[in-house]
């Protein structure tokens, strides 16, 4: 266990020696000590589904977070470790079939062809959102929503340890053509100060804070000069709170870490790291609560987010707990993701009816102050797409839905209805109600779908 937080404050300023990222891939899978207290079978269905989908952990996931006496069924290790259900029957035994026969070209090719299947780039995140300038897509940057920029630093393109949802699992099976990166700082900034409607900048990844501080400071802190004074807000997408807190408090370069924030902050810009929550027992150890204090101290603002998923947070209590404890560490809970279709969905989904039943009932078990987070929302490609219930209407049981955020604002906040289904687990899955041929939206993101299909 942990030391208790003052004398993690007591080693530290003691300059006792920081501890270093030790990271396990599926090729150390069998130097992590624990995994070999399970059946053989199992561990082998694991490294099937581990070379289809990305792994990577490390010391302290495995030291401090997870509870080996409740594994398989623990929230953590399903976090961090490969399942055998996160592909399809078939899927794993071909992969296992390559694997026992030694065929590296077979298991390339049966691995190849999952992958593609899994939709790896959902919500054309590569067809719709990478920005178009005089014929030539923007590498690294994606441009969705009117107000908002994303930009995928090369530096910060991998984890501390990978989420087995993650929907940009793609992004790590290194396969080129599948990755968001950008290494030129000036592509982001020329951009920027081109376009004055844009007023947040989400740096994310993979996790921005895997960089050393000097490499994130190139990139940010032109947005303190006048340049770039129409970008109010910066936010960081990043597990690292969860995966390796030392980097607030122990790294070489925490301390520079922290004063770049406070520069930011200082220089009049909202920072916010959106850090990835899944459980709240990722919050429960000393150097974590160290980090989030530290985090805090700077002034920036830390907003909470995570999607609802089988084996791991599909509980109201679950989520209750979560928000009470943020809100009590002085962090804003801020949406209810529902898992995208991508990746290994078919091990996490949860149908929207249920994701519904469990954030109305978590939303009942916490104060005003916890009822910030949004959701459950689809980040679908027309936008983030909110359920905001099931009712009745003239005899027909619907689900309210809206957009929260969307390619074209006038959708914004305006409700629309689909026929009940208690197994949709997505957007695409619904139907009009009420006896329409097509939502209200659907015609114009058609146009939209075409007229970009046309500019590429």
């Amino acid at each position: 266990m942990s030391e208790p937080l003052h004398r993690v404050q007591r080693a530290i300023r003691a300059g006792t020696e920081a501890p270093r990222l030790e990271v396990f891939t599926e090729r150390q899978f069998d130097a992590i000590e624990p995994l070999r207290r399970l059946p053989g079978e199992q561990r082998r269905a694991m490294r099937a589904v581990a070379q289809v989908l990305p792994f990577r952990v490390n010391r302290y996931v495995i030291d401090e977070l997870i509870d080996w006496s409740a594994v398989p069924d623990d929230p953590l290790f399903q976090l961090t470790f490969p399942q055998p259900g996160m592909l399809a029957e078939a899927d794993l035994a071909a992969v296992l079939s390559a694997m026992d026969r030694g065929d590296r070209t077979a298991l390339s090719e049966v691995v190849g062809d999952i992958r593609a299947r899994l939709n790896p780039h959902p919500a054309g995140q590569q067809s719709l959102n990478v920005p178009v300038e005089n014929g030539v897509p923007l590498p690294g940057m994606q441009h969705k929503y009117r107000e908002t920029v994303l930009f995928f630093p090369a530096q910060g393109q991998t984890c501390h340890s990978y989420c087995t949802f993650c929907f940009r699992w793609a992004q790590f099976v290194g396969d080129k053509s599948l990755r968001f990166a950008a290494r030129e700082r000036d592509v982001l900034h020329d951009y920027l100060a081109r376009h004055r409607e844009v007023t947040d900048l989400l740096v994310t990844g993979g996790d921005p804070l895997v960089m050393k501080t000097r490499h994130l400071a190139d990139y940010l802190e032109p947005l303190a000069g006048p340049r770039l004074a129409h970008v109010q807000s910066l936010r960081i997408g990043t597990k690292s709170l969860t995966f390796w807190p030392h980097r607030y408090v122990t790294d070489d370069d925490a301390d520079d870490l922290l004063r770049l924030l406070e520069r930011l902050v200082r220089a009049g810009k909202h920072v916010a790291l959106m850090a990835h929550y899944n459980h709240w027992r990722e919050m429960e150890t000393p150097m974590a609560r160290e980090a989030i204090r530290r985090v805090r101290d700077t002034g920036a603002v830390i907003r909470t987010q995570a999607p609802l998923l089988a084996h791991i947070n599909d509980d109201p209590a679950v989520w209750a707990r979560m928000w009470r404890t943020q809100v009590a560490l002085g962090m804003v809970p801020y949406y209810m993701f529902v898992e995208r279709d991508t990746g290994a969905r078919r091990y996490f989904e949860v149908p929207l009816a249920t994701a519904w039943g469990i954030y109305r009932e978590a939303m009942q078990q916490v104060s005003g102050l916890a009822r910030t987070a949004r959701g459950p929302s689809m980040s679908a490609a027309p936008g983030k797409v909110e359920v905001q219930g099931v009712t009745e209407v003239g005899g027909e049981k619907v689900f309210v839905l809206r957009f929260i955020q969307a390619r074209n604002p006038d959708w914004v906040q305006r409700p629309f209805f689909a026929r009940y289904d208690e197994n949709a687990t997505w957007l695409d899955q619904l139907k009009p109600a009420f006896g329409e041929k097509a939502f209200f939206f659907e015609a114009e993101f058609r146009r939209m779908q075409a007229e970009r299909l046309q500019a590429n």
